[in-house]
């Protein structure tokens, strides 16, 4: 019997250029063009490099040229996605968002209504439900484009993630507790990670953003924020509270959040490095979790915080994403009496290779000794392989 051909696969090299001096580097190299993905790059003063550069099976992804280059590159058998007029986000961004470029405007008249971070979601509600191909598809482009910014960022790094609900104030200690363990952890070398929302995910990027500072720094940030404790009623307020210890504080540390607009009334807080904003919530949600390869802590909350639990236990409990990575469940009364996660999660666990790797602790200041001690911890082998199926 004959072997199957291979799948087809895209045309080119598949190098991706994301910046003008990335593209006119490629011009002298064997090749050119030829086969490149050109992304979110504007190509509008590259014309005579375009008419003269062989564009064979080259993918232009939203790159603005002038209509003669288009001609050109599609007679040569490029691909041309064309950029998309009247959208208040780009759907083939190369990067992450930042907190700057998301709060535009922000300090204006207007407020938070008039920043892209706003206007997007305006947009999201307008079209989820209109049946629209056209919008469905520029969703996804848009979230494809940024899982590859962001992956393309973590590359090499360990990362933490760190859950919790959103309703954590600031100027509670639980708000404070969590900021001093996204501290702890970025000056422990982890990438602090959290779902990019307000309260417990505000406070872990907060203190993220504080490590490379002397200590009494968070305490200044916390002071700051507890004048505006809520994005209700004014997101504007809570926003420019964060932005004036930005601005107090200059040049703070990196982590990441991945936040979402099907969750649009929650904005994103100001104080992750790079941001990962998804329109599909299910993506974001896979995404985090996943790309959490030190482990998770999870700090109390509702309904949100446990299904991220239970996301993160069953690829450990079945091993499809390799060996179990710690997972850190803060406030023993909280999870085993409020909402008794964590006996179903040690039930879970029995006779598995994840058994080493979980941990209930008191204090979110115990979280980052738990969080060494189980990445240091041997898995048990398991007494029963883990089913293909539930």
């Amino acid at each position: 019997m004959a072997t199957p051909p291979p799948p087809p696969r895209p045309q080119g090299r598949g190098r991706e250029i994301h910046t003008l001096d990335e593209f006119d580097a490629s011009l002298a190299l064997p090749g050119g063009l030829a086969g490149l993905r050109i992304q979110s790059v504007d190509l509008t003063h590259r014309t005579f490099a375009l008419l003269a550069t062989p564009t064979a099976a080259t993918v232009f992804l939203g790159c603005p040229m002038e209509p003669e280059a288009a001609v050109k590159v599609r007679a040569d058998g490029a691909l041309v996605f064309p950029p998309v007029p009247g959208l208040p986000f780009d759907p083939y961004r190369n990067r992450l968002y930042t907190p700057d470029e998301l709060y535009e405007g922000v300090g204006g008249d207007d407020g938070y209504p008039a920043t892209p971070d706003a206007l997007s979601y305006a947009w999201f509600r307008a079209t989820r439900a209109d049946g629209d191909v056209l919008s469905s598809m520029l969703r996804s482009i848009h979230d494809d484009a940024v899982g590859d910014a962001l992956d393309e960022h973590l590359a090499g790094r360990p990362v933490v993630g760190v859950m919790g609900g959103h309703a954590m104030g600031r100027g509670t200690e639980a708000y404070a507790g969590a900021a001093r363990l996204g501290r702890s952890l970025a000056r422990a070398g982890y990438t602090v990670a959290t779902g990019g929302g307000p309260g417990a995910m505000e406070a872990a990027n907060l203190g993220a953003y504080t490590a490379p500072f002397a200590d009494p720094a968070l305490t200044e940030a916390l002071a700051h924020l507890a004048k505006a404790p809520s994005f209700t009623p004014s997101v504007t307020d809570w926003a420019r509270a964060a932005f004036r210890v930005r601005a107090l504080l200059p040049g703070g540390g990196d982590s990441i959040s991945i936040p979402t607009w099907f969750y649009g009334h929650e904005p994103s807080n100001a104080f992750a490095g790079h941001i990962a904003k998804y329109f599909a919530n299910a993506l974001r949600e896979e995404g985090l979790l996943a790309r959490s390869t030190a482990g998770v802590v999870f700090l109390p909350g509702a309904a949100g915080t446990v299904q991220e639990i239970f996301g993160n236990a069953t690829p450990n409990y079945y091993g499809s994403l390799g060996a179990p990575t710690p997972m850190v469940l803060v406030d023993r009364a909280h999870w085993t009496g409020r909402l008794p996660a964590w006996p179903l999660l040690e039930r879970l666990a029995e006779n598995r290779p994840m058994a080493a790797r979980i941990a209930l602790v008191d204090s979110v200041d115990d979280a980052p000794a738990a969080l060494a001690r189980l990445a240091a911890a041997q898995p048990t082998p398991s007494a029963t392989p883990p089913s293909a199926t539930p």
